[in-house]
């Protein structure tokens, strides 16, 4: 059997000898590239917010040593602009320019690094007041109530409305607040609900002095009930007498259990306008209720015409 040839230790080591030699050659010569840093702004007015989201990155033509390129890229930080010196264009629009601050830039740069350009030389910021005030706070309610219950009440939010500082274009056109979505099933009780304050993504500028609020109702079970109520018409001319066939209707109400005993009678008014019938060429009258206690939820007149006769 022939022996098999092997490659000699010797020529691995040299082979990785010519890498190694090759890369320190490449990497020590000169190169051209372009690098990308993120940018921090430094000294903005302290009586200026920023308003929209500036310029995030800047990225410079710069030459080095491939060494020095590549740890670049690998280390890289951020640069900090001075935007403490800001020509107005008018409104809350500013600028400043970066050639007055490519002294700074270049030290920022690790050195070996030479800056050959900047590839803008103008920063824009959209600058504003810091403002503040009362914002209402408006409830995002599911609410799935026990057969034959419901609120007694309007839903109280406490606090109604919240403090909110930030940008002016932003707290300008701010009208309200949702609160999140507060969702509860088979409610026959009272309850109370502490909730987060939502900022639309769209306002991240804003700060709110308060990040939460709290829902409460008051919950009572409901029925309905009925009155016969007279009933009384306006408007109706000296020269006529009107007749009707009955003085009365029937009032069905739905109430609170807890209200119930305090409706009478003398809780409801009632009116019909003759003027408003003529008016509107009707032969009939059309009762109204005028006056109810706020406790009624909800009622239904019957008849809800009521015939007439005219002698004069």
């Amino acid at each position: 059997m022939k022996a098999k040839n092997k490659i000699p230790k010797t020529f691995f080591i040299f082979l990785i000898a010519s890498g190694f030699i090759w890369l320190l050659i490449t990497f020590s010569k000169e190169y051209s590239s372009r690098i990308t840093y993120n940018i921090n702004y430094s000294n903005i007015p302290q009586n200026k917010l920023l308003q929209e989201k500036p310029l995030q990155e800047l990225t410079l033509a710069i030459k080095g040593t491939g060494f020095k390129i590549l740890t670049s890229n690998i280390n890289k930080k951020s640069i900090t602009l001075d935007a403490s010196k800001l020509t107005s264009r008018g409104n809350s629009k500013y600028y400043f320019l970066l050639r007055n601050q490519i002294t700074s830039i270049k030290n920022q740069v690790p050195s070996g690094i030479e800056v050959l350009n900047l590839e803008i030389d103008t920063i824009y910021l959209n600058l504003g007041s810091l403002k503040s005030k009362k914002i209402a706070l408006k409830p995002n309610l599911d609410l799935e109530f026990h057969i034959g219950y419901d609120l007694l009440n309007e839903i109280k939010i406490t606090p109604d409305s919240v403090l909110v500082s930030g940008p002016e274009n932003q707290i300008d056109t701010l009208r309200f607040l949702n609160l999140k979505e507060l969702s509860l099933i088979d409610v026959k009780n009272d309850f109370t609900n502490t909730v987060d304050i939502e900022i639309p993504s769209s306002l991240s500028g804003l700060k709110l002095r308060l990040k939460k609020a709290s829902i409460s109702g008051e919950v009572d079970k409901f029925t309905e009930g009925s009155l016969t109520v007279p009933f009384t018409i306006k408007n109706v001319p000296d020269s006529i007498n009107i007749t009707t066939l009955s003085e009365k209707v029937n009032v069905k109400f739905v109430t609170a259990l807890s209200n119930f005993n305090k409706i009478s009678e003398n809780s409801l008014k009632i009116e019909c306008d003759y003027l408003a019938t003529k008016e509107d060429n009707l032969n009939y009258l059309i009762p109204k209720l005028i006056f109810k206690p706020d406790y009624i939820k909800s009622y239904k007149i019957i008849p809800n015409k009521i015939d007439f006769l005219i002698r004069k």
